[in-house]
């Protein structure tokens, strides 16, 4: 068994602090958020070897996976990234200024663009791949592979439980005020 961690802490000040809270899920979301942000921090630092950020990488990388051509329109990568259209705007800008994509007039609609990889952008999207996907293999190394595959499973289950079909209308909640 695994020592305990900062998360363990904060579960256990909350018990205490609490008594009736049930503070349990922070024990898991509290270690995927740590988690995400480790990890984050690992990928950002082994695509910048490449002069990218992760969120340009996932751009190169959706396009590298929509196979040859390798072109997508802004709005489909948007969608697919959960970016604003902003935000899109902004990654293939630099993108672009960088010769990784670039953006032509869709021939099959005179309003909207086109954005393919370059070859270099090729090259950048898989060499990078391969360097992220070495650095999560190492840390998931940590796992046996029949926890992976279950960690795995279990993360589609809670990320399907928490997709916005799933969640409450909390629109029109207001806080409660203490009299």
């Amino acid at each position: 068994m695994t020592e305990r961690d900062d998360v363990d802490a904060i579960v256990e000040q909350w018990r205490r602090e609490r008594a009736g809270m049930r503070p349990e899920p922070m024990a898991v979301f509290g270690r995927i958020f740590r988690l995400a942000r480790l990890v984050g921090d690992e990928q950002e630092r082994a695509y910048a070897a490449w002069g990218i950020s992760r969120g340009e990488f996932d751009v190169l990388a959706a396009l590298r996976r929509a196979g040859a051509p390798y072109t997508l329109a802004p709005k489909a990568l948007a969608a697919g990234l959960m970016l604003t259209s902003g935000g899109m705007t902004g990654r293939l800008d630099r993108l672009e200024r960088a010769g990784l994509v670039r953006r032509a007039p869709d021939p099959a609609d005179r309003r909207g663009l086109q954005v393919t990889l370059t070859d270099t952008g090729r090259q950048v999207a898989e060499e990078a791949a391969d360097a992220g996907l070495a650095t999560q293999r190492r840390l998931l190394d940590a796992l046996p592979q029949r926890d992976q595959e279950r960690l795995a499973e279990l993360l589609r289950d809670l990320l399907a439980a928490a997709a916005p079909t799933a969640a409450p209308d909390v629109t029109n909640r207001r806080p409660r005020t203490r009299p």
